[in-house]
Formats: structure tokens, sequence, C-alpha cells
């Protein structure tokens, strides 16, 4: 089962909750596990699936949010007319506010990838829900096809042979558990349920994630802010602390969270 070496890609827009400052400790603990399929039931832009100096002989990655998988499919199989289309975005607040406005149902899959990272790329914090556009006096336009264009080429060719789905977890989970199965999960935090899609998680899913990763025949690592309601659902499990640093209005803290695993 030894991991076959690949080049770390970066992912493309800021996403809430990201693992910027983490997925290099992550990884590491990846690295550990035997498997020969390795599938992340909440990919979000892949801030830890994509940041893995290796791949596995099998590849999944999921979200239920249907415009997260809209755009990574249409990179793995169209990316060059979305890069087409990319480099005619303005980045502005007018043209912001136009993508927001815009009902993603009313747009063609490729459109509709355009829009999403659109507004990945210039909403404050990565935010899926709430987006106001980002405005720094240090940077300059987010959407700069002199940057992106290379970043979409690499990534389309990482993500050339994955699968992909659009499920709900508990139904991704039972599909690709095998005892060669290492599932990463990088739900969303405790407190930050309602940040993500509405239908996507509730505080009601940790119980039943402990539940669900009890019963696989592989194995896990899932990634989650350190509340002693969490270590009491997953007491059964190993669980290690992880220090992060967190940036708010320019304000940084530390915090501990954990890494759970079986």
């Amino acid at each position: 089962m030894k991991h076959i070496s690949v080049s770390e890609t970066q992912p493309l827009a800021p996403y809430f909750g990201g693992k910027v400052r983490l997925a290099k400790q992550i990884t590491r603990h990846i690295a550990d596990i035997p498997h020969k399929c390795y599938a992340e039931p909440f990919i979000g832009m892949g801030g830890v699936f994509l940041r893995r100096p290796f791949k596995a002989r099998v590849e999944v990655i999921n979200d239920i949010n249907s415009e997260v998988t809209n755009l990574f499919r249409i990179i793995q199989n169209h990316y060059q007319p979305f890069m087409e289309l990319m480099q005619y975005q303005l980045h502005s607040r007018a043209e912001f506010n136009r993508h927001l406005k815009t009902d993603p149902s009313t747009l063609t899959d490729l459109q509709r990838a355009v829009r999403f990272l659109y507004l990945q790329l210039c909403a404050y914090g990565g935010m899926l829900r709430w987006q106001s556009f980002s405005v720094s006096a240090n940077r300059g336009g987010k959407v700069n096809m002199k940057r992106l264009a290379p970043m979409i080429e690499k990534l389309h060719a990482r993500i050339t042979a994955i699968k992909i789905e659009n499920l709900h977890y508990a139904e991704f989970v039972t599909r690709y558990d095998t005892p060669n199965t290492l599932f990463y999960l990088d739900p969303p935090y405790v407190g930050n349920e309602k940040t993500y899609v509405e239908k996507g998680f509730t505080p009601d899913d940790f119980a039943k994630i402990a539940e669900l990763m009890a019963g696989i025949d592989g194995r896990f690592i899932l990634s989650i802010n350190d509340t002693p309601a969490i270590r009491k659902l997953f007491a059964r499990f190993n669980i290690s602390e992880i220090d992060n640093l967190y940036t708010c209005n320019h304000q940084q803290k530390k915090v501990t969270e954990l890494l759970i695993g079986n």
C-alpha cells in the first residue's frame, strides 16, 4: 500500500474552515495509515486532499454542496472553456453583487462553476453563506488569470482520475467503506453548522458521525474543534490534540483542536 508521490496542489480559493495551517500535520497522520482508497466526505475546496504530497490508488471526494462538486467536475472535464470564461470576469463589487443575486439554477454547469469560484475568491473569509465583498488595501484583484490559469491547469491534472460524488456523508461512507479505505472527515465545526449549506449539517450530526464511524471496516481521521461534547461523543476513539491559530479581524488566537481516529 505504498503511496504514489505527487506535487502538492493549492486550492483555487479560500473556503470557510479550510485547513491552511493544519494541512501538514493532518497529512502526516494520513501518511502513517496504510490504505488503497482515500475518501473525503466533506471536500470543500480540498484544503487537505490537494496538499498531500502523495496519492492513493483510488481517490474519492464528496460534498453535499452541489456547487462544490460541480466546480471540481467542470475542472476535471472542461477546464479549458472554464478558463476562457473566467478570463472575462472583472474583480469589482458590482460584478460580485451581480453573481451573488444570480440564481445558479438558471445557469449552465460551466456558468455555475465560474460563478461559484468567483464568489469564493471575492467573498470575505471564504464564506459560503452571508457573503460580502472582501476589500484589502494591501492586495490586488483576486480574479487574476495570470495567477489562476496555472493553478487551474495543475488542479485539472491532479484530479483527472478521481471520483467525484454529491452525496450525504452517511451514504458516501457506506458506499466506499472497505478494509482498505481511509476516510478523512472535516465536517463543519461545532457552532459553525449554519455557516455551510442549510440542508447539509445540524448539531445532531456529530452523534450520527460517531455511530457511523464506529461501524466501518476501514480507518478514519476526523478533525474538529475541542469541546466537552465532542470529547464525550467520540470517547471510544483515539483522540489527540493539535495547536492551531485563528485569525479574525486581524487578531490571532491560539486554540486547541482535535484529531480523532480509530
